[in-house]
């Protein structure tokens, strides 16, 4: 059984922190969406691709 969220850590595009991002495995092959950052509160713009069982994630900056 897969668990509900892979848990990613990745570098804040603004403030360059260590953050921890939460996929769902199972979701489509590839989504964007934007969350902001729970360190400098300014909104990433999330890219999730999905192969088989790898998950990869890159966030960028909402202004980019």
């Amino acid at each position: 059984m897969q668990p509900f969220a892979d848990e990613q850590t990745q570098l804040c595009p603004y403030c360059g922190e260590e953050v921890e991002v939460a996929v769902d495995p199972g979701g489509p092959s590839s989504e964007t969406y934007v969350e902001d950052c729970p360190v400098c509160c300014r909104p990433w713009v999330v890219y999730v691709c999905r192969e088989g069982e790898e998950v990869s994630v890159h966030l960028g900056r909402e202004d980019d």
